[in-house]
Protein backbone atom coordinates (compact mmCIF):
# COMPACT_ATOMS: atom_id res chain seq x y z
CA UNK A 1 0.00 0.00 0.00
CA UNK A 2 1.30 3.57 -0.56
CA UNK A 3 0.02 7.15 -0.93
CA UNK A 4 -1.29 8.18 -4.61
CA UNK A 5 -0.86 11.47 -4.59
CA UNK A 6 2.91 11.99 -6.34
CA UNK A 7 2.82 8.34 -7.36
CA UNK A 8 3.44 8.28 -11.34
CA UNK A 9 5.24 5.93 -13.92
CA UNK A 10 8.22 8.28 -13.30
CA UNK A 11 8.70 8.57 -9.79
CA UNK A 12 8.08 4.67 -9.00
CA UNK A 13 7.12 2.80 -12.02
CA UNK A 14 6.97 -0.39 -10.07
CA UNK A 15 4.17 0.71 -7.56
CA UNK A 16 2.57 2.14 -10.83
CA UNK A 17 2.79 -2.24 -12.06
CA UNK A 18 1.33 -3.32 -8.78
CA UNK A 19 -1.76 -1.33 -9.34
CA UNK A 20 -3.11 -1.75 -12.66
CA UNK A 21 -5.68 -4.14 -11.58
CA UNK A 22 -7.04 -5.88 -8.16
CA UNK A 23 -6.23 -2.75 -6.28
CA UNK A 24 -8.78 -0.85 -3.26
CA UNK A 25 -7.98 2.86 -3.94
CA UNK A 26 -9.44 5.43 -1.42
CA UNK A 27 -10.19 9.31 -1.20
CA UNK A 28 -9.18 9.20 -4.89
CA UNK A 29 -10.57 11.37 -7.71
CA UNK A 30 -12.76 9.18 -10.03
CA UNK A 31 -12.80 9.93 -13.54
CA UNK A 32 -16.04 9.72 -15.92
CA UNK A 33 -15.44 6.39 -17.84
CA UNK A 34 -14.80 4.73 -13.89
CA UNK A 35 -10.79 4.91 -13.88
CA UNK A 36 -9.11 7.16 -10.76
CA UNK A 37 -6.69 10.11 -11.12
CA UNK A 38 -4.51 12.54 -8.08
CA UNK A 39 -2.64 14.90 -8.34
CA UNK A 40 1.22 14.28 -10.13
CA UNK A 41 -0.38 10.75 -11.45
CA UNK A 42 2.10 11.76 -14.38
CA UNK A 43 -0.78 13.02 -17.14
CA UNK A 44 -3.37 15.69 -17.23
CA UNK A 45 -6.44 15.58 -15.02
CA UNK A 46 -9.26 14.95 -17.49
CA UNK A 47 -12.07 18.12 -17.53
CA UNK A 48 -14.60 16.28 -15.05
CA UNK A 49 -13.98 14.02 -12.14
CA UNK A 50 -15.58 12.93 -8.78
CA UNK A 51 -13.64 14.11 -6.12
CA UNK A 52 -12.94 12.52 -2.95
CA UNK A 53 -15.43 14.24 -1.42
CA UNK A 54 -17.99 12.76 -3.99
CA UNK A 55 -18.32 16.34 -5.93
CA UNK A 56 -18.21 17.27 -9.12
CA UNK A 57 -14.42 18.66 -10.06
CA UNK A 58 -12.88 20.15 -12.97
CA UNK A 59 -9.39 22.03 -13.92
CA UNK A 60 -9.17 24.92 -12.13
CA UNK A 61 -10.83 24.02 -8.84
CA UNK A 62 -9.67 25.37 -5.71
CA UNK A 63 -9.30 21.87 -3.71
CA UNK A 64 -7.08 18.88 -4.72
CA UNK A 65 -9.49 15.99 -6.11
CA UNK A 66 -7.72 13.62 -4.33
CA UNK A 67 -6.89 13.67 -0.59
CA UNK A 68 -3.29 14.57 0.20
CA UNK A 69 -3.39 11.28 2.08
CA UNK A 70 -5.57 8.82 -0.37
CA UNK A 71 -4.46 5.56 -0.68
CA UNK A 72 -3.74 2.61 -2.47
CA UNK A 73 -3.98 -1.14 -1.34
CA UNK A 74 -2.92 -4.08 -3.81
CA UNK A 75 -1.55 -7.63 -3.24
CA UNK A 76 2.31 -8.18 -2.80
CA UNK A 77 2.24 -10.55 -5.42
CA UNK A 78 1.20 -8.30 -8.19
CA UNK A 79 4.34 -6.18 -7.40
CA UNK A 80 6.91 -7.00 -10.48
CA UNK A 81 10.01 -7.08 -8.38
CA UNK A 82 9.16 -8.82 -5.47
CA UNK A 83 11.55 -11.71 -4.63
CA UNK A 84 10.18 -15.32 -6.04
CA UNK A 85 10.99 -16.68 -2.55
CA UNK A 86 8.44 -14.30 -0.68
CA UNK A 87 6.30 -16.75 0.64
CA UNK A 88 8.68 -19.58 0.82
CA UNK A 89 7.36 -22.01 3.65
CA UNK A 90 10.67 -22.69 4.71
CA UNK A 91 11.77 -19.02 5.91
CA UNK A 92 13.40 -16.31 3.93
CA UNK A 93 16.70 -14.91 6.11
CA UNK A 94 16.36 -11.35 6.92
CA UNK A 95 19.88 -9.71 7.06
CA UNK A 96 18.90 -6.03 7.71
CA UNK A 97 15.73 -4.30 8.97
CA UNK A 98 14.91 -0.77 7.69
CA UNK A 99 13.15 1.57 9.86
CA UNK A 100 12.56 5.59 9.82
CA UNK A 101 10.53 8.43 9.91
CA UNK A 102 9.85 11.39 8.03
CA UNK A 103 11.95 14.46 9.81
CA UNK A 104 13.13 17.93 7.88
CA UNK A 105 16.17 18.03 10.58
CA UNK A 106 18.27 16.46 12.69
CA UNK A 107 18.08 12.64 11.80
CA UNK A 108 20.84 11.86 9.20
CA UNK A 109 19.82 9.97 5.93
CA UNK A 110 21.59 6.73 6.89
CA UNK A 111 22.80 5.43 10.38
CA UNK A 112 23.42 1.82 11.46
CA UNK A 113 23.32 0.51 14.94
CA UNK A 114 25.77 -0.85 16.82
CA UNK A 115 23.82 -4.21 17.55
CA UNK A 116 20.41 -5.32 17.95
CA UNK A 117 20.12 -3.66 21.35
CA UNK A 118 20.74 -0.42 20.16
CA UNK A 119 18.69 -1.01 16.85
CA UNK A 120 15.62 -1.43 19.47
CA UNK A 121 16.06 1.43 20.49
CA UNK A 122 16.29 3.83 17.70
CA UNK A 123 13.23 1.71 16.84
CA UNK A 124 11.59 2.85 20.08
CA UNK A 125 12.53 6.40 19.74
CA UNK A 126 11.03 6.42 15.69
CA UNK A 127 9.23 9.94 14.86
CA UNK A 128 8.00 11.68 12.33
CA UNK A 129 6.75 15.32 11.87
CA UNK A 130 2.79 15.77 12.14
CA UNK A 131 1.24 15.35 7.83
CA UNK A 132 -1.42 15.42 6.62
CA UNK A 133 -1.60 11.53 7.07
CA UNK A 134 -3.25 12.30 10.57
CA UNK A 135 -5.64 14.66 11.53
CA UNK A 136 -4.23 16.72 14.41
CA UNK A 137 -3.44 20.85 14.85
CA UNK A 138 0.01 19.98 15.24
CA UNK A 139 0.84 19.73 11.95
CA UNK A 140 5.17 19.89 12.03
CA UNK A 141 5.50 18.58 15.56
CA UNK A 142 7.32 15.89 16.06
CA UNK A 143 4.96 12.36 17.03
CA UNK A 144 6.73 9.13 18.35
CA UNK A 145 5.30 6.16 16.74
CA UNK A 146 8.29 3.02 18.08
CA UNK A 147 8.39 0.88 14.48
CA UNK A 148 5.43 2.67 13.24
CA UNK A 149 3.30 0.43 15.48
CA UNK A 150 1.08 2.55 17.82
CA UNK A 151 -2.04 2.35 15.62
CA UNK A 152 -1.58 -1.21 14.91
CA UNK A 153 -0.50 -2.79 18.33
CA UNK A 154 -2.91 -4.28 20.80
CA UNK A 155 -1.11 -4.30 23.55
CA UNK A 156 1.65 -2.00 25.63
CA UNK A 157 3.98 -0.60 23.81
CA UNK A 158 6.34 -1.44 26.42
CA UNK A 159 5.97 -4.97 26.17
CA UNK A 160 5.85 -4.73 22.10
CA UNK A 161 9.19 -3.62 22.75
CA UNK A 162 10.55 -5.87 25.47
CA UNK A 163 9.49 -8.40 23.30
CA UNK A 164 11.44 -6.89 20.44
CA UNK A 165 14.25 -7.33 22.93
CA UNK A 166 13.94 -10.74 24.02
CA UNK A 167 14.16 -11.77 20.34
CA UNK A 168 17.80 -10.94 20.19
CA UNK A 169 18.65 -13.48 22.94
CA UNK A 170 17.17 -16.20 21.21
CA UNK A 171 20.17 -16.36 19.38
CA UNK A 172 23.99 -15.67 18.42
CA UNK A 173 24.62 -11.59 17.00
CA UNK A 174 25.74 -13.35 13.42
CA UNK A 175 22.14 -14.74 12.84
CA UNK A 176 20.50 -11.25 14.36
CA UNK A 177 19.54 -9.26 11.42
CA UNK A 178 21.81 -5.91 10.74
CA UNK A 179 18.98 -2.50 11.95
CA UNK A 180 19.30 0.76 10.00
CA UNK A 181 17.25 3.99 9.95
CA UNK A 182 16.60 5.96 7.13
CA UNK A 183 15.14 9.69 7.11
CA UNK A 184 14.58 10.67 3.01
CA UNK A 185 12.72 13.95 3.97
CA UNK A 186 15.95 16.02 5.14
CA UNK A 187 15.49 19.70 4.11
CA UNK A 188 17.93 22.30 3.70
CA UNK A 189 17.22 25.89 5.66
CA UNK A 190 15.21 27.23 2.07
CA UNK A 191 12.73 24.21 2.88
CA UNK A 192 14.53 22.32 -0.22
CA UNK A 193 14.09 18.38 -0.18
CA UNK A 194 18.39 17.77 -0.26
CA UNK A 195 17.34 14.30 -1.25
CA UNK A 196 15.60 12.88 -4.43
CA UNK A 197 13.54 10.15 -3.21
CA UNK A 198 12.10 7.30 -5.00
CA UNK A 199 14.21 5.02 -7.09
CA UNK A 200 17.51 7.33 -6.36
CA UNK A 201 17.22 5.39 -2.77
CA UNK A 202 18.34 2.35 -3.89
CA UNK A 203 22.26 4.65 -4.23
CA UNK A 204 21.55 4.01 -0.06
CA UNK A 205 20.22 0.59 -0.30
CA UNK A 206 23.14 -0.38 -2.42
CA UNK A 207 25.64 0.75 0.81
CA UNK A 208 23.05 -1.19 3.68
CA UNK A 209 24.42 -4.17 0.84
CA UNK A 210 27.32 -3.85 1.42
CA UNK A 211 27.35 -2.90 4.98
CA UNK A 212 25.57 -6.19 5.78
CA UNK A 213 28.22 -8.62 3.18
CA UNK A 214 30.72 -6.59 5.16
CA UNK A 215 32.06 -5.06 2.26
CA UNK A 216 31.78 -1.33 3.44
CA UNK A 217 33.34 0.75 5.34
CA UNK A 218 31.87 3.14 8.11
CA UNK A 219 32.20 5.91 10.82
CA UNK A 220 31.38 5.60 14.17
CA UNK A 221 29.46 8.31 15.65
CA UNK A 222 27.68 8.97 18.52
CA UNK A 223 24.46 7.84 16.96
CA UNK A 224 25.44 5.35 15.23
CA UNK A 225 27.60 3.68 12.34
CA UNK A 226 27.10 5.77 9.34
CA UNK A 227 28.35 6.38 5.49
CA UNK A 228 32.42 7.35 4.94
CA UNK A 229 32.56 10.50 2.99
CA UNK A 230 32.38 9.25 -0.22
CA UNK A 231 30.06 5.63 0.23
CA UNK A 232 27.23 6.83 -0.67
CA UNK A 233 26.90 7.18 -5.28
CA UNK A 234 25.86 10.14 -6.14
CA UNK A 235 27.60 10.00 -9.77
CA UNK A 236 23.91 11.98 -12.17
CA UNK A 237 22.42 13.08 -9.34
CA UNK A 238 22.08 17.00 -8.87
CA UNK A 239 23.50 16.54 -5.01
CA UNK A 240 26.01 18.85 -4.06
CA UNK A 241 29.10 17.82 -1.60
CA UNK A 242 27.42 20.22 0.80
CA UNK A 243 24.28 18.65 0.40
CA UNK A 244 25.47 15.71 1.54
CA UNK A 245 27.12 16.88 4.30
CA UNK A 246 24.26 18.00 5.37
CA UNK A 247 22.37 15.07 4.98
CA UNK A 248 25.22 13.25 6.95
CA UNK A 249 25.50 16.33 9.77
CA UNK A 250 25.08 15.19 13.47
CA UNK A 251 24.25 18.11 14.95
CA UNK A 252 25.15 18.47 18.85
CA UNK A 253 22.77 20.69 20.04
CA UNK A 254 19.74 19.21 17.55
CA UNK A 255 20.14 15.80 19.01
CA UNK A 256 20.97 16.80 22.89
CA UNK A 257 17.13 18.89 22.30
CA UNK A 258 15.97 15.01 20.69
CA UNK A 259 17.40 13.29 23.74
CA UNK A 260 15.14 15.52 25.94
CA UNK A 261 12.76 15.19 24.08
CA UNK A 262 12.64 10.94 24.44
CA UNK A 263 13.20 11.44 27.83
CA UNK A 264 9.40 13.18 28.04
CA UNK A 265 8.10 10.20 25.41
CA UNK A 266 9.50 7.86 27.82
CA UNK A 267 7.66 8.57 30.58
CA UNK A 268 4.42 7.54 29.13
CA UNK A 269 5.67 4.13 29.71
CA UNK A 270 5.94 4.06 33.23
CA UNK A 271 7.14 0.99 34.82
CA UNK A 272 7.07 -0.77 31.83
CA UNK A 273 9.82 0.88 30.23
CA UNK A 274 12.63 -1.84 29.12
CA UNK A 275 15.66 -0.90 31.02
CA UNK A 276 17.48 -1.63 28.75
CA UNK A 277 15.99 1.77 26.36
CA UNK A 278 16.78 3.72 29.18
CA UNK A 279 20.15 2.33 29.79
CA UNK A 280 20.31 3.31 26.06
CA UNK A 281 19.04 6.56 26.29
CA UNK A 282 21.90 7.56 28.81
CA UNK A 283 24.59 6.22 26.83
CA UNK A 284 23.47 8.29 23.55
CA UNK A 285 23.70 11.32 25.93
CA UNK A 286 26.82 10.68 27.36
CA UNK A 287 28.31 10.04 24.22
CA UNK A 288 26.78 13.37 22.46
CA UNK A 289 28.36 15.70 25.69
CA UNK A 290 31.70 13.83 24.55
CA UNK A 291 31.10 15.42 20.84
Amino acid sequence: FGVAPGTSDKSNPNAMRSIDKNTIFTNVALTDDGDVWWEDIGHDAPDHLIDWKGNDWMPGSKEKAAHPNARFTAPASQCPVIAPEWEDPAGVPISAILIGGRRASTIPLIHESFNWEHGIFMGSIMGSEITAATISASIGKVRRDPFAMLPFCGYHMGDYLAHWLEIGKKTGADKLPHIFYVNWFRKDSNGKWLWPGFGENSRVLKWIFERVAGKADAVKTAIGYMPTANAIDTAGLNVSEADMAELLKINKNEWLQEVASIREDYKMYGAKLPAELAAQLDALEQRLQAI
